[in-house]
């Protein structure tokens, strides 16, 4: 459409706003006046604003914080448009002589403009609580699931007089557990100790036993106190300096110091919901993990809610919007061919957002190689970030859609962490193969991050034995799985090559544990006088009857180990791998 084109758009009523305007100074200083008292509210408004975060309510109270930053910005914007209003229709302004040309009389024109600014303010406002409303749900949602957690944890390691038990009785099941002898069950139930063993108790499936009856009629809103209780006592401590770096810490300041509740939450959530301690983080820590993360849905609804607002007062005030959008056509085209590989980017991002490709936090590999976490998701870049933090890989989403990935975390909780070992050919495999699944057994009691949770995977937490809450390390477990895995796999040159592997709980747990594992092969190997030989060829001149007869002198030593730990699955029957 040319220019000549677009000049004869129809614009409506519009053209009468600027006669009336001129017709009058007593108009023109009203509107003047509300022109004004409208940027005073704004100002206003930000004042407030920035009020409201340095208090309380802020932090305890977010979403009720933000609906009422929200909701006073419309009640005075309105009330000063309606008072404008108001004092136009009674004075004397229309008793002039104001003529204007149009359909509606000059006090219909003149309402007709109030009421537009009325109706932008209202659809501005709705714009921003939908969101709210929102986000409290999500969160709602969110809060729901920790309960969840907190209910398959027994509870939280920051509960105050065990709450768990406060809210919930367990109860023994009727029938004896095929895994427990009678006479053992039985006596359990008659102790305090037993029952709680019984408790904690899990079979080789990993699952519970017993059930467990509400001692309150509503254990979630108790729990939502019990966590509303611990956030009050960490703003306490941040506030009053009862912190790690014992200053007092400033709400509302710049970069954040404080958490507010639902980042609290979700800090947690992040960390297996340990507590969170006042002061750990540097300022502005929570803003900046969150940085460049890309707009959500709820964040986008406000400017389209608004865009739709405008596009309805325009065809209100008599604009036909058919011609204006076929006049903006060609503008738009050409802008879409010049953002084709933005575009393509940004439908890319939704696509591995729905189908949950990958997401923050999984191990993956590049086609070409690279292996890292992805550190972040934008609808223009995809971020990869090296384990070792040596480099980052920046790559533009829209080739993550067709490239060929490896993600080594998306429903897999199952890592192998394998170990390869050679021994002399005068060892017995039967004795070594044994001495190996003992060194398995060790691993996956004996292996833990720094939190002591184990990074072996296993069908039953072996804290449970103890009397203790799972780890988690028998969580979400959905196969069978035997383990240690012992392998017999070649006659080498100078060596019996075996391979001995647990599974771990994530890709990256794989290199503590081999680490941990040879440790422990180290030990056994030299408690049996297991040797490894050295990889080099020699000429041997020693007496290989006087050696093998050293070896032979700790057989029943060594057979001791295969009668407790047996030989694995070696020897059996099939099976794949």
């Amino acid at each position: 459409m040319g220019s000549e084109d677009i000049s004869q758009i129809s614009v409506g009523e519009f053209e009468t706003v600027a006669e009336l305007l001129a017709s009058s100074e007593s108009l023109q200083f009203a509107f003047i006046i509300m022109i004004v008292g409208m940027i005073a509210i704004a100002v206003a408004y930000n004042k407030f604003s920035s009020l409201v975060k340095s208090h309380k309510i802020f932090y305890t109270r977010p979403h009720l914080s933000r609906f009422i930053r929200r909701a006073v910005l419309p009640f005075f914007a309105i009330a000063l448009i309606s008072s404008t209003n108001a004092y136009i229709q009674t004075s004397a302004v229309f008793e002039q002589e104001v003529k204007i040309s149009g359909d509606l009389s000059p006090e219909a024109t003149f309402a007709k403009i109030l009421n537009t600014f009325n109706i932008l303010v209202i659809g501005y406002t709705i714009s921003h609580l939908i969101p709210i409303a929102l986000t409290k749900r999500d969160k709602s949602i969110l809060e729901k699931e920790d309960f969840d957690a907190w209910f398959d944890f027994r509870g939280f390691s920051d509960d105050g007089g065990d709450l768990f038990h406060k809210l919930y009785k367990w109860m023994p099941p009727k029938v004896t557990v095929d895994e427990i002898p009678e006479e053992e069950f039985q006596k359990h139930l008659k102790t305090k100790e037993g029952l709680k063993y019984l408790e904690e108790f899990r079979t080789t499936k990993g699952n519970p036993i017993g059930s467990y009856e509400k001692l309150v009629k509503d254990p979630f809103e108790e729990w939502k106190k019990s966590e509303r209780t611990k956030y009050e006592k960490y703003y306490k401590n941040c506030i009053t300096g009862n912190n790690q770096s014992g200053r007092k810490l400033k709400p509302g300041a710049k970069p954040d110091e404080i958490y507010p509740i639902d980042v609290w939450r979700e800090e947690k959530r992040i960390h297996s919901f340990e507590p969170i301690i006042p002061s750990s983080r540097p300022p502005g820590y929570a803003k900046k993990q969150r940085e460049g993360l890309p707009k959500s849905t709820k964040q986008v609804i406000p400017i389209g809610i608004f865009v739709a607002t405008i596009l309805g007062v325009v065809a209100w005030w008599g604009v036909d919007l058919f011609v204006l959008a076929t006049a903006t056509g060609g503008f738009a085209i050409g802008i879409g061919l010049a953002l084709q590989e933005t575009m393509q980017n940004y439908f890319a991002y939704l696509v591995i957002r729905k189908d949950k490709i990958f997401q923050e936090g999984d191990r993956v590999q590049l086609d070409t190689g690279y292996n890292g976490y992805v550190h972040k998701i934008t609808p223009r870049v995809t971020y990869v970030r090296d384990a070792m933090h040596e480099s980052i890989a920046v790559i533009p989403t829209r080739h993550l859609v067709t490239a060929q990935i490896i993600n080594y975390t998306k429903e897999n909780k199952l890592v192998p962490a394998i170990v390869k070992v050679g021994v002399s050919y005068l060892n017995n495999p039967k004795q070594v193969a044994s001495i190996l699944v003992k060194v398995g057994h060790r691993g996956m009691k004996e292996i833990v991050d720094v939190k002591g949770r184990h990074l072996v995977r296993q069908n039953r937490c072996p804290y449970l034995d103890k009397n203790k809450p799972s780890c988690g390390c028998d969580k979400d477990l959905h196969v069978d799985i035997s383990q240690p895995v012992v392998r017999f796999n070649e006659f080498n040159d100078s060596s019996l090559d075996f391979t001995m592997w647990v599974y771990v709980r994530d890709y990256g747990a794989q290199f503590k544990t081999k680490t941990d594992l040879r440790m422990i092969m180290y030990e056994e190997f030299k408690r049996y006088d297991i040797r490894i030989p050295w990889p080099i060829r020699t000429i041997y001149q020693g007496d290989e009857k006087k050696e093998d007869e050293e070896i032979r002198e700790k057989d029943e030593y060594r057979n001791q180990v295969i009668d407790k730990y047996g030989l694995g699955d070696i020897g059996r029957g099939g099976g794949e791998e």
